[in-house]
């Protein structure tokens, strides 16, 4: 049994969706944000960057999103193994996804932490544009890898995420995120949407009736996204 420290419609999305669809038992513990308890010494006992997710594991506590995908992958076979030819895109994907884009992201999300407050414009314009490059690159590899995007695998709950938090975060941003521009990741969403375990999850964290084709900022039973 695995516990896994969330919050609504944040990066524990990415790892409840994986558990969901492997039918892994876990259990969730909330990390309040509103509350601040991601800051609270009671967390950074558990993971000491603050950061959410951390998935408490028989073997010990993980933390970084990628770091607890990998470890899922090769502890429940969601992947190919360490000797199979299509390991080594597996691994440039998922890093592609966790080291650059998603970093990117934040970026948006949070522009206090990388520029002054009056260069906050220009830097969501060269960000964003960016972001397209990546999602573009993304778009591509699922066109030429179709089997490393399935609902079943870690990348696709990655991508879906990433895709639906460029819409809606920051909330009064000037729109760059367009799903139809990458038609791959569009087919992708759609199956994700569909599948029993984003159903279950649209539930259990107010995610709205379509997460990733058209997201709405979540209205969850519990906790607060932001």
């Amino acid at each position: 049994m695995y516990l896994l420290h969330y919050a609504p419609d944040n990066a524990s999305l990415i790892i409840r969706l994986v558990l969901e669809e492997a039918g892994l038992p876990y259990q969730t513990a909330l990390v309040d944000r509103k509350a601040r308890r991601d800051d609270s010494d009671e967390y950074r006992n558990v993971a000491p960057t603050g950061l959410i997710p951390a998935l408490e594991t028989p073997q010990g506590v993980l933390f970084e999103t990628a770091a607890i995908l990998l470890w899922l992958c090769d502890r429940h076979g969601l992947g190919p193994v360490e000797a199979a030819p299509a390991r080594i895109s597996l691994l440039k994907w998922l890093f592609f996804l966790s080291n650059t884009l998603h970093a990117d992201l934040r970026q948006l999300f949070y522009p206090q932490y990388y520029v002054p407050a009056d260069a906050k414009d220009v830097h969501h314009s060269l960000v964003s544009a960016r972001l397209q490059r990546h999602f573009a690159l993304v778009d591509q590899a699922a066109a030429e890898m179709p089997g490393h995007f399935t609902p079943g695998g870690i990348l696709a709950p990655y991508a879906a995420c990433l895709m639906r938090w460029s819409v809606l975060y920051p909330e009064g941003q000037l729109p760059w995120f367009v799903l139809k521009d990458y038609s791959t990741l569009a087919q992708m969403a759609e199956r994700l949407e569909a599948r029993p375990a984003t159903q279950h999850l649209i539930r259990a964290e107010g995610l709205g009736p379509t997460p990733f084709t058209a997201p709405s900022l979540a209205s969850p039973p519990e906790g607060s996204a932001t």
